[in-house]
């Protein structure tokens, strides 16, 4: 998977600047929506940045790990809420239709065949992962089909007149797989990494932690991002990452959702820093986690409500918040068009002239 992404251009910085200062309020007064503004409008290389036919893909699949009892839950969730999302009665089905965006379920990996339905992309690579208790997650050709697998879903929207994707996930027991690609990626021990994921209690958390530890003890810690995406990964995350990555280099915006998504990330960054550049986070999640690949990245969360769902929820939910940020860009009456008395522009400095 061959990609070239551009790092953000700085040709407009000053101009959209000026236009976000010149806007009739104090300088800085409105805040993450300023710096939201100056963003797309980089990631888009113009003065006027807008948010159009906005995809949301919530990418499904298995994870081998559960048999080692590192989830509360049983597996057959995950097709069962698949079968759900494709019925238009998830979580994410709901924020999806708030927020305009269009939705599909791809399935990576789920141990289960579908049916054909509209809203359903078929990319499974295999029924699931394999155990990385026991030997690597995938192989490094399924990692990379996965990969491509998410860069071609991409491009097939962009070429449809798409600008704005947001991800996803499904996939029982995939907190595990997150928890490691962060201690590796962000060089942070499991010990600070690992949760609750769905539910365990603090027996559980411990017994977690054990099992991936010993994973990690047993397969080590690869030099290359995609060794470590195939050993230790899962087939959702590697198709994510491979979608953001694509997204990246057709010059998209990218909303993020949670703790899956974000290890998601973490991998497409090892690969090619650049793609965080496009890339908003749509909210922090009450996965602990989480918080620290956010800050890992040098990212900043537009939303805290204490979520925890996944399934793209929390990213469909700030779309309102970007699509905002753009609007007072392009809507808001500046000083000169109001006839208001401007402020003096120092950035960091805002008074009145008089």
């Amino acid at each position: 998977m061959k990609l070239t992404i551009a790092p953000l251009s700085n040709v407009l910085t000053e101009s959209l600047l000026s236009k976000i200062d010149n806007k009739t309020k104090p300088v800085g007064s409105l805040g993450l929506l300023e710096r939201l503004a100056l963003q797309v409008g980089r990631i888009q290389n113009t003065l006027t940045p807008a948010i159009k036919h906005p995809v949301m893909f919530t990418v499904a699949a298995d994870h081998g790990i559960t048999d080692e009892g590192v989830s509360p839950c049983p597996t057959d969730i995950t097709w069962q809420q698949c079968l759900n999302f494709l019925n238009g009665g998830g979580g994410i089905n709901v924020f999806t239709r708030h927020a305009g965006m269009d939705f599909y379920l791809v399935d990576a990996g789920v141990k289960f065949t579908f049916e054909p339905h509209a809203k359903l992309i078929d990319a499974k690579v295999r029924f699931g992962s394999r155990n990385f208790a026991k030997e690597p997650a995938l192989t490094r050709a399924e990692c990379q089909q996965a990969m491509r697998n998410g860069g071609e879903i991409v491009q097939k929207v962009f070429n449809e007149g798409c600008n704005t994707v947001g991800f996803g996930e499904m996939g029982i027991g995939n907190t595990s797989p997150a928890s490691v690609l962060l201690s590796i990626f962000a060089k942070i021990p499991l010990d600070e990494t690992v949760g609750a994921g769905s539910g365990l209690d603090k027996f559980g958390v411990g017994h977690k932690l054990h099992v991936l530890k010993t994973a990690v003890e047993k397969h080590g810690i690869p030099t290359d991002p995609i060794d470590v995406l195939s050993t230790y990964g899962g087939l959702e995350i590697a198709t994510i990452a491979g979608g953001m990555l694509k997204a990246a280099e057709l010059g998209m915006v990218i909303l993020v959702d949670g703790y899956i998504t974000t290890s998601a990330l973490l991998a497409a960054h090892a690969i090619n820093p650049f793609v965080v550049d496009y890339c908003i986070f749509g909210h922090q999640s009450m996965e602990p986690g989480h918080k620290k690949m956010i800050d890992f990245l040098g990212g900043e969360a537009v939303l805290k409500l204490d979520m925890r769902l996944g399934e793209g929820t929390g990213a469909a939910l700030s779309l309102h918040i970007v699509d905002a940020a753009l609007k007072f860009l392009n809507e808001m009456a500046s000083f000169e068009m109001a006839s208001v008395t401007s402020t003096t522009h120092i950035r960091g400095i805002e008074k009145c002239e008089l």
